[in-house]
């Protein structure tokens, strides 16, 4: 997955002139493109560490990059954005549409799944429908209302069933999507992961078993090899790949290691050729020592904290308010971690799809003052020295994630006297609590998935299957909605900057910092490219002799 473009055009701009007509392919996108002269290894093979062990690899079963990740290599959807943000054909050959609500996808001639059955139109129709079915329960539920299918809304309500989502098969080739209302970053949407195609009777026939290796059958450059639980997932080349001529890479394992020191210590040994990270504490040194092997880039990401809404104390927006005045964000951001990350004062980072939010008042505070502020809103809550807040924090098991812990708790004491006790779980143990809603303050992350502010802000929106905090307010929703009906990109603007200084307001997230990318990269391994969301495309790679 690389850059989400946003078109930079709304429903009364010649979108049409952009994106409609028939956009035909003549050309492989994401493929790795070896340099005249450049002598490739005998062995092409590459080891990445995924940072965690998958919660799944059933797209619609999972919610963030640990899986994304992989899932990226096996499978691919109608189309995929290239590094310079546009959508470019993959199992669609082309597509058009006359009024940027009913677009007409055509998939490419001859393209099969990794066991060689054909890929097909109604694959694509059940994929989505098994998306925003409520039976699979998938964290990305929402997403296709956010895209603006057709009844995906009212399906997600329980006023529809999934089969009456705008999407149908017009034939085995040819696949047709109705929106509700145009959209202008729609195609961009398109490219995630969640609306990848997986086959029906593949599903069909192993059920709940069909992600397991020898089930799964893929669509995208590789397929599923071996996968041994909290060791190493392995992939070879897949044969029957559209564009498998442009592939390079016969085998890539992905390594579920946690620990950033254990990372870069396999790294040093050969073991890793690409680390999911760099760890904070060992930046600096790693730069002095190996150089142009440690990448560090710009990434559409916030990393915050979520309080659940539902449960006092987190009910009360005082309380909420307060616990996010009291973090010193700047020594979060420049010291704890170190490596270029800014102090998130508002949800979307800066220049998201064009976007530059006025940070609230309270960005221009000194601490101090943020402090004193925090300590009368708790104290109009109820919680003072006879009668101290604590609460639990919770964090998915990481050195980098207790390192913010210990540094957040700390503040919190030392700046209101709050007690926060540190809980650490696996990533998809922790990913089951955030949903069941049986947490009090959970250490999270939104990575976008396409370029455009809409990515983040409708995480919070009512009733969006990833709003965990089950945040609920009118005046956000409705500005949300005023972005969607706005025909300029200034109203655009204006409509997401009020829902952002709701969220200031409300405070029912604490963002902390947003991202830059942090690896290290053997000198040997060519196509590596950087991009905003971070993905790296294993189809893209190559191993050079060394």
């Amino acid at each position: 997955m690389t850059i989400r473009k946003t078109y930079g055009c709304y429903k009364k701009l010649p979108l049409a002139l952009l994106l409609s007509g028939t956009f035909m392919a003549s050309f492989a996108t994401h493929a790795a493109n070896v340099p005249a002269g450049v002598e490739l290894a005998a062995k092409q093979e590459i080891v990445r560490n995924n940072g965690s062990e998958p919660a799944s690899l059933d797209p619609h079963k999972v919610e963030s990059d640990v899986e994304f990740n992989i899932l990226s290599d096996l499978f691919t959807g109608l189309v995929t954005i290239d590094n310079k943000g546009n959508a470019q054909p993959s199992l669609a050959a082309s597509w058009d549409t006359k009024d940027n609500k009913t677009w007409v996808f055509h998939l490419r001639p001859g393209i099969v799944w990794s066991d060689g059955s054909p890929i097909t139109a109604q694959d694509v129709v059940f994929s989505w429908q098994r998306l925003i079915d409520p039976k699979t329960a998938s964290p990305y539920e929402s997403y296709l209302g956010s895209m603006h299918v057709l009844n995906a809304g009212d399906i997600i309500a329980g006023k529809k069933t999934a089969d009456q989502l705008g999407i149908k098969a017009l034939d085995k080739q040819t696949l047709e999507v109705t929106l509700d209302q145009p959209l202008s970053y729609f195609l961009g949407m398109l490219a995630h992961p969640s609306l990848s195609p997986i086959s029906q009777a593949d599903v069909e026939k192993y059920g709940d078993k069909w992600t397991q290796p020898g089930n799964l059958i893929s669509s995208g450059p590789f397929k599923l090899d071996t996968w041994t639980v909290n060791e190493r997932i392995t992939a070879v080349r897949n044969p029957n790949y559209w564009d498998n001529a442009h592939t390079v890479i016969n085998k890539v394992t992905y390594l579920p290691i946690a620990s950033g020191t254990a990372d870069v210590n396999r790294y040093k040994a050969g073991e890793i050729d690409i680390t999911s990270t760099v760890p904070s504490p060992l930046f600096a040194s790693l730069k002095k020592e190996l150089g142009s092997q440690v990448h560090v880039s710009p990434y559409l990401a916030v990393y915050y904290y979520a309080m659940n809404t539902q449960k006092p104390p987190f009910n009360d927006v005082r309380v909420r308010k307060a616990l996010n005045l009291a973090i010193d964000k700047s020594i979060i951001a420049g010291k704890v971690m170190g490596q270029g990350q800014t102090p998130a004062w508002h949800l979307s980072p800066d220049n998201t799809g064009g976007f530059t939010f006025a940070k609230p008042i309270e960005a221009s505070l000194t601490q101090e003052q943020r402090n004193e502020e925090a300590k009368k809103l708790l104290t109009e809550a109820g919680f003072g020295p006879n009668h101290p807040l604590k609460f639990n924090l919770l964090y998915n098991t990481s050195e980098a994630h207790q390192r913010i812990a210990i540094a957040a708790a700390s503040m919190w004491k030392k700046n209101l006297g709050v007690d926060a006790v540190l809980q650490n779980q696996e990533w998809k143990t922790m990913l089951d609590t955030m949903h069941q809603g049986t947490y009090e303050v959970v250490r999270y992350a939104w990575i976008a998935d396409y370029n455009e502010p809409s990515t983040f802000l409708n995480t919070l929106r009512t009733g969006n299957s990833e709003n965990t905090p089950k945040f609920n307010n009118a005046a956000y929703d409705k500005a949300l909605d005023d972005a969607l009906k706005a025909t300029n990109k200034t109203d655009v603007g204006k409509a997401y900057q009020q829902a952002e200084q709701v969220l200031t307001e409300q405070s029912p997230v604490i963002p902390l910092y947003h991202y830059v990318s942090t690896r290290l990269v053997k000198p040997y391994v060519g196509g590596f490219n950087d991009s905003l969301l971070n993905y790296v495309y294993t189809k893209d790679l190559y191993v050079i002799k060394h």
